[in-house]
């Protein structure tokens, strides 16, 4: 054997053994294995006799060079297989000079382990049998007749740095689907070919072609999983022309990345998939890209974006013995037909993580304008270069364009040989330079431009389309994992520590003990008082020692009877056991009675001391005064909060917001809602500090995520922000907010691919959203009546919301588009803190407020929500200036109007929503008559409290005190707060009811007693009831509270000089 040289390597391929064989003659057949690689014989084994069992042991050994500088190269690995062709010998017949043979079958070995950087594996392949073989029929008890293959390499071909920065690329051609109604099965033979490029070495291109189309008149679907092909034709076995484990499945239309993947696509794509005609192909041809063909192909698809994939046929004409001249002269006329070109987006491929993007793309004629101008190449595959390129490879190129008639002339002599190499590629070596180089200005020698192409234009009448799959073996772009986004996300923030244990010892254990004591005492009392409390009230202090007596044995046999003193002896059980365990560190069996008594009498000594100083501690207070606390829920405390954010008050807000924080700092709620607040006043490092704090409780909180990566990107800490916004994509893949916020960081840091990857997605998700939806009928959400204080809040959530679906058999119409709006920006305002500027700026008509306009924020759409931000112009909702000024008629109430004209008329919110932008803009008779509309809907909108307090603030200024009576306490039934009852006792002021508005008042003053003006209508009535001391300690408040409203104070002023006090200055 001859030396290699260095740079060449031998790949051994070895045939040890076949199992379950059979021949045509008898049960012992002889065979030889025939080895071929690239279309050249390896060589052929000696010739081995099959047993009775249907195994022979072959050894068979073959080898061909690897050399990377020319011959055989990594592309060639990549996609040709190594055939091994099984033939039987069958016995010689009498005067048979050359012995006979059959071929029974042919097997595939794929050399594709040794571009992943093996250098020898074994295999078990399959020998798939030709037509008419004898191994069409297995043996009995046997599946498949197989081979056992070993390929070998005396190092592997690739480095790690070649392995690491190397790609395989693999291009799945799966059919056209609806083409040209000229396409006919019958007539001369047609070769339907596809074609495209991809970078190799450097500035040249390596081109990838698809041929042997088959026609087919449709009538079914094609079958899912079908098997991919070889790229390679004269495969023998059929069963061959499979790779293995490699399928086409399919999938839905919604997931794939081509231009027909939209609901309104499917009944199309539906009937040509299943009617119309199509061309099958079903080839996958894969593409070995080295480290810089990888650079290049990113760099590619970053500038480029659109790549043409040709479709074109071919005449395939078979020459009559005896008559090549007139077969010459007959295809020098054949020209190139239906030429059309699909535009193939590849940039999904840069996207982080991405490997395979898979989809149906439209054909259109090929013009090279139009080609040029879409993917800036000025080359054809298919008529630049010369069909003859297609076949072999051997005449012409790029850079000596031929003639039509030289090509067509070269195409009819190939044609008429029987082709050794037509797997449909080209050598890298005579390939066209890339379409890098094709970007120039200066068009290419040879043909003139294509400017019309009829034929192409079939494509587009008939709807034409490609179905491509494009995969890498490795994503140009890592995405980060799951674990290494948490594990980032955990240095940032660490996971916050658990509550400390609680310790116990002998302090404790006394102290709760002394804690049963006083409980128990208390229950005692609460019976004693029970049975003799009317009795005692009429005694007074006259008790002699026989009633308590009695009363002592009564209430006795009370407790003994009703098992409330078993009761509280389990009660006490607990704290004495602790005592026994922490104080006297008694924790197991005594040794003798005698032991045990003694301890019992020590116990009992010391349990009775510290009994009596607990109830000297205890009696004393509770006798002297009881002080009665008004329990506010956290619920309240959230609407509390958020009333004073509404009126502007923002030193309360906090309050509220530190006090649930205080009661429940493990509640990740809590924070989030600070943290909006702390936004909303632009504390922005108080606001990070919150959301981190949030994320920190649950790290893989959505919510949390998105407002800490928010947070970072006004902070400019735009790495951080990242890492947040990809770990809650990560963590929720389906999250339409979480995507859309990921596109708006790529926005901001100009990175057009991948914003472009997060928008996509976002989108692809809420159209399946809207999808299911459609899907079970129209959805018209109806929210059920529930509590004010769970619905409100910066946060737009919930917390005992709940919305009925209900399914109508209505066409999907306007409503519907509505409620699928709706429950998107639903979920967007969960995540979405208060803007930190207004989005809408109203002039405000009231005189009495001169140039101060009010501000509405919204959090979501009209037909959804309220404005939960509205700054009010009167005592409540004082105004807030700003420096930009718009008019009345803005996007908004543009809004409202659409709304109205598409059947929105019926939905409270939508007059929720229109009545709060009058009465922001001054015009309170319209916002009037919105307000009493939304109110007399049966089902109630989504922010019944501020409709319920501005209804009654018109009504109070318009004197109708009755009115404001109702509406307040409806407000005040549904969602108590200082405000519903301050309206509530200032209506039963002016009608006179003082008695009413002094309760309304105290309730008021109950939840808040920092309010002025609850002090000041205190004051009044207090000095129409005539109550001196009362009246000047309110009036003292109310000075001291500094209250603003100066027509209150002078009414005050007016009703003290009345009656002569309440004034201590006086």
């Amino acid at each position: 054997m001859d030396q290699v040289p260095s740079t060449g390597r031998l790949v051994q391929i070895t045939v040890t053994d076949g199992y379950d064989l059979k021949g045509f003659k008898g049960e012992t057949p002889v065979t030889f294995i025939r080895a071929e690689f690239n279309h050249v014989v390896l060589g052929d084994s000696a010739k081995i006799t099959v047993s009775p069992e249907g195994t022979a042991k072959y050894n068979f050994t073959c080898s061909f060079e690897f050399n990377p500088e020319g011959g055989i190269t990594l592309y060639d690995l990549a996609h040709k297989p190594v055939f091994l062709t099984m033939s039987e010998v069958l016995p010689k017949e009498k005067k048979q000079k050359d012995e006979k043979t059959l071929i029974l079958g042919q097997a595939v070995v794929d050399l594709l382990p040794l571009l992943e950087g093996e250098s020898s594996f074994e295999t078990m392949v399959p020998l798939h049998p030709v037509q008419g073989s004898t191994l069409e029929t297995p043996r009995a008890g046997a599946k498949q007749c197989s081979l056992e293959v070993k390929v070998f390499v005396a190092e592997p071909l690739l480095t790690t740095a070649q392995i690491l920065g190397s790609n395989l690329l693999k291009v799945t051609l799966e059919a056209a689907y609806s083409v040209p109604e000229s396409f006919i099965p019958i007539g001369p033979l047609q070769n339907y070919m596809v074609g495209l490029q991809v970078p190799s070495h450097g500035e040249k291109d390596y081109p990838i072609l698809f041929k042997n189309g088959i026609l087919k008149l449709g009538g079914e679907r094609e079958p899912v999983p079908r098997p991919k092909k070889w790229p390679i034709a004269n495969i023998l076995a059929p069963g061959a022309n499979n790779i293995p484990d490699a399928f086409i499945v399919g999938g839905p239309y919604e997931e794939e990345e081509g231009e027909l993947n939209h609901p309104e696509d499917r009944e199309f794509r539906n009937q040509a998939e299943c009617i119309k005609k199509r061309i099958i192909w079903d080839l996958e041809s894969r593409c070995y890209l080295d480290p810089p063909a990888v650079v290049s192909f990113q760099k590619r698809i970053a500038d480029c974006r659109l790549w043409p994939v040709e479709i074109t046929r071919v005449p395939l004409v078979t020459a009559p013995k005896g008559k090549a001249g007139k077969f010459d002269k007959a295809e020098d006329e054949s020209q190139l037909s239906f030429h059309g070109v699909a535009y193939v987006n590849m940039v999904p491929l840069l996207y982080p993580g991405v490997k395979r993007i898979r989809g149906a793309f439209h054909v259109y004629p090929y013009l090279d304008s139009t080609v040029y101008e879409k993917t800036k190449c000025l080359f054809s595959l298919f008529r630049d270069t010369g069909h003859h390129l297609i076949h072999n490879n051997k005449i012409g190129g790029i850079n000596s364009p031929l003639s039509k008639s030289g090509v067509s002339k070269n195409l009819k002599e190939d044609k008429t040989v029987r082709e050794k190499d037509i797997d449909g590629r080209l050598k890298p070596g005579d390939v066209a330079p890339s379409i890098k180089s094709q970007s120039s200005d200066t068009p290419l020698d040879g043909e003139p431009p294509l400017t019309h192409n009829p034929e192409g234009q079939q494509y587009v009448e008939a709807g034409t389309y490609i179905v491509l799959e494009i995969q890498l073996d490795k994503a140009l772009v890592p995405k980060r994992m799951p674990d290494e986004l948490a594990k980032r996300v955990k240095e940032m923030i660490p996971p916050r520590p658990p509550l400390t244990r609680r310790t116990g010892g002998a302090q404790k254990a006394v102290s709760d003990y002394h804690m049963q004591i006083k409980n128990i005492s208390r229950a005692i009392l609460d019976e004693y008082h029970r049975m003799f409390g009317k009795q005692m009230a009429k005694l007074g202090s006259e008790v002699d020692s026989e009633t308590l007596e009695e009363q002592k044995c009564q209430l006795s046999y009370e407790l003994n009877c009703s098992g409330k003193y078993f009761a509280f002896k389990e009660q006490l059980k607990h704290a004495v056991v602790k005592i026994v365990r922490e104080k006297y560190l008694k924790t197991t069996s005594f040794e003798s009675q005698e032991e045990l008594q003694t301890f019992i009498s020590e116990l009992y000594v010391f349990l009775v001391d510290q009994m009596h100083m607990a109830l000297n501690q205890t009696m004393p207070d509770d006798v002297q005064s009881t002080v009665s606390t008004i329990y506010t829920s956290n619920d309240q405390l959230r609407l509390f909060a958020y009333e004073a954010e509404v009126n502007e008050n923002f030193e309360m807000a906090a309050v509220y917001y530190k006090e649930r924080l205080v009661r429940e700092p493990q509640n990740l709620d809590h924070w989030l809602d600070y943290g909006a607040f702390c936004l909303l006043i632009e504390d922005n490092i108080k606001a990070q500090e919150c959301f981190r704090k949030a994320l920190a409780l649950n790290q893989s909180h959505i919510q949390s995520l998105l407002l800490c990566g928010v947070l970072a990107v006004l902070m400019e800490n735009y790495e951080q922000a990242e890492i947040f916004f990809e770990d809650a994509t990560c963590l929720e893949p389906t999250h339409v907010v979480a995507w859309t916020l990921l596109g708006l960081y790529y926005e901001i840091q100009n990175n057009d691919i991948r914003m472009e990857m997060a928008f996509h997605e976002a989108f692809k998700q809420l159209q399946a959203r809207v999808t299911k939806q459609k899907s079970t009928g129209t959805v018209v959400y109806v929210e059920e009546e529930r509590n004010i204080e769970a619905s409100l809040g910066p946060w737009g959530t919930t917390n005992n919301f709940s919305a009925t679906a209900i399914k109508t058999g209505a066409p999907a119409g306007p409503q519907a588009t509505i409620s699928i709006l709706d429950g998107f920006l639903e979920e967007s305002s969960k995540i979405y803190p208060e803007p930190q500027e207004p989005f809408l700026t109203v002039q405000s008509q009231d005189p009495n407020m001169g140039q101060k306009p009010s501000n509405i924020f919204f959090k979501e759409t009209p037909a959804k929500k309220e404005a939960p931000k509205c700054q009010d112009s009167s005592a409540f909702l004082p105004p807030v200036s700003y420096g930009i000024v718009q008019p009345s008629t803005t996007i908004f109430m543009e809004t409202i109007r659409f709304l109205m004209k598409v059947n929105a008329v019926q939905n409270p919110n939508v007059w929720g929503v229109k009545g709060h932008l009058y009465f922001l803009s001054g015009n309170h008779a319209e916002a009037k008559a919105c307000y009493e509309r939304t109110v007399s809907f049966v089902v109630d909108a989504s922010e019944m409290h501020f409709i319920y307090l501005r209804l009654g603030l018109i009504y109070l200024e318009e004197n109708e005190y009755e009115k404001a009576k109702k509406t307040y306490l409806q407000a005040c039934k549904r969602s108590p707060s200082c405000l519903t009852w301050l309206g509530l006792g200032i209506a039963c002021y002016r009608l006179e009811e003082l008695t009413e508005a002094e309760d309304a008042l105290s309730e008021a003053n109950a939840l808040n007693n920092y309010n002025a003006e609850v002090w000041a209508y205190l004051a009044l009535v207090c000095l129409k009831a005539g109550r001196q001391l009362e009246a000047e300690q309110a009036y003292k408040y109310t000075i001291k509270l500094k209250l603003k409203d100066e027509a209150l104070l002078a009414e005050i002023h007016t009703v003290q000089e009345t009656v002569g006090f309440g004034n201590p200055s006086f």
